[in-house]
């Protein structure tokens, strides 16, 4: 049995295969640190590998197994991080800007470390955008090591700004990542590279030792094969950290034999298929029409709100507030995308009544959505209302008229938890997804959804062709080959 049998399997699979080994810890982290230097840099996908961390812990995770102290699912699992995670050992933490290429902290931030605890092995620091989007990017080349390629079609976007993430994911460079969410950065990646995202609540996961961009919305989750992997991984980074005073007292444990049973009641959001791609609301009717046997659905409305001036008033004050000194020394003069040269400073002119009005409005936004999903297990629409982003346009001009999705604005400014799952393909062959926000503090319901779909579908399941071999052998646009989405049962 070769290591190469690792490659796209769910961790819970992977995980039994090493614990009983079948496969070895060792190749398989030797495995995936290949395919992320060869491919992670076709993909713009990689900043630093971790060659020599990633094998130290491959070595003391076989030795752990061979001697029958086994941590758990994660024990020999490879991952990626985001690189707005601080990593020690001389590991560069660039936060996806050039001013900050050669930046080194001496300590791990609180995700990095339960991961070890639980036995995981970092091998590659990810891709992000610039700053996490903090100087206002529109367009895909916002990051010194180039605009995040999306497997499925290397003419388009991988997303931002977890870009490397969901693109590492859905290439198999990793069995899963970490990213970060302030207003759809796990969201976009997910969602555009085909693979399963997860924001956790608000406070769920300890943020100590990630880069801040607004402090009040930031959160991190994982990205991953499926829902039942981010499960996993939730578990082991979720909990309280001293370290982190925004950190929520509450304990998590995900154990799917203790997760909610159907029937689930779903609030559909009202015309949330009108003004999206053809493609993209005919799945997300089938994605409905596959979870009917098992839900009860109402057609809801989001209650009236400006989520959108909102939540950027927010985030546009907190990262003027974030990134102060960077701006006042000059720093976005040495930025990769334009646009970023200049966005530090207008966010600076956000004005403090703005912002107050903004922090008042907030709570009654949080209430009302609370008494609407006090009665439902999620509310469900299509994750975005385009497939992936041409990566020579601009985000406006491919947006067009087009409306924004503002339940992710409601969902982060309320800092409510959202899965997001693959369900099809639409234009230039590029994935769609659909999203299921819930209650704070519900992920368990939210996965026990996500479960019961992938386990009727096989979206999460099929892969970029030919990423077994070399990045360099895809045809760019060339459209993935398409399954009906009943198509047995998912791999969790």
């Amino acid at each position: 049995m070769g290591a190469e049998e690792a490659i796209f399997l769910p961790i819970r699979q992977l995980a039994e295969r090493l614990r009983t080994k079948q496969l070895s810890v060792i190749d398989v982290v030797e495995l995936f640190l290949e395919r992320l230097a060869t491919l992670g840099p076709e993909l713009n996908a990689v900043v630093t590998v971790t060659h020599a961390r990633a094998r130290r812990q491959a070595r003391a995770a076989q030795a752990e197994i061979d001697a029958g102290r086994y941590h758990g699912l994660l024990h020999g699992i490879p991952y990626g991080a985001k690189d707005l995670l601080a990593t020690a050992e001389g590991i560069p933490t660039t936060w996806g800007a050039a001013p900050f290429r050669e930046q080194r902290f001496d300590y791990d931030a609180s995700v990095i470390r339960r991961l070890d605890q639980a036995g995981a092995i970092l091998v590659g620091k990810l891709a992000m955008v610039e700053l996490a989007g903090g100087m206002g990017y529109r367009q895909a080349n916002a990051s010194f090591t180039g605009p995040g390629i999306n497997p499925w079609n290397l003419q388009a976007w991988s997303g931002g700004s977890s870009s490397g993430s969901g693109a590492a994911v859905s290439a198999g460079l990793v069995p899963f990542a970490i990213g970060s969410e302030t207003w759809g950065s796990i969201l976009y990646p997910a969602a555009n590279c085909g693979v399963t995202g997860l924001r956790p609540t608000y406070g769920r996961v300890s943020r100590y030792g990630a880069m801040a961009l607004s402090w009040t919305l930031d959160k991190l989750g994982p990205l991953a094969l499926t829902a039942d992997d981010c499960g996993i991984v939730l578990g082991a980074i979720a909990g309280p950290d001293p370290a982190d005073a925004s950190s929520s007292g509450r304990r998590y444990r995900y154990e799917p034999h203790t997760l909610p049973r159907p029937p689930f009641r779903l609030g559909v959001l009202r015309e949330s298929a009108l003004g999206v791609q053809e493609a993209i609301a005919d799945n997300f009717r089938q994605a409905l029409e596959v979870l009917r046997p098992f839900t009860i659905c109402d057609e809801v409305a989001l209650p009236d709100f400006p989520y959108e001036a909102v939540t950027q008033t927010i985030l546009d004050a907190e990262a003027a507030s974030a990134f102060e000194d960077f701006v006042e020394r000059g720093g976005p003069a040495q930025l990769t995308a334009p646009e970023c040269r200049h966005g530090g400073y207008a966010r600076t002119m956000v004005l403090a009544k703005d912002y107050l009005r903004a922090l008042r409005i907030r709570p009654h936004v949080a209430k009302a959505l609370d008494a609407l999903l006090a009665r439902y297990d999620a509310v469900v629409a299509p994750a975005l209302s385009r497939v992936a982003c041409p990566l020579d346009m601009d985000f406006p001009t491919y947006m067009g008229e087009r409306r924004r999705d503002p339940i992710s604005a409601a969902g982060n400014v309320a800092g409510l938890p959202a899965l997001f799952l693959p369900n099809g393909f639409g234009e230039r062959g590029l994935p769609t997804g659909i999203q299921f926000v819930g209650r704070a503090y519900r992920e368990n319901a939210l996965l026990a959804i996500g479960r019961t779909y992938q386990q009727l579908t096989s979206w999460h399941a099929q892969h970029p062709p030919d990423l077994l071999a070399s990045a360099s052998d895809l045809a760019p646009g060339r459209p993935p080959p398409v399954s009906s989405p009943l198509e047995g049962i998912g791999a969790n």
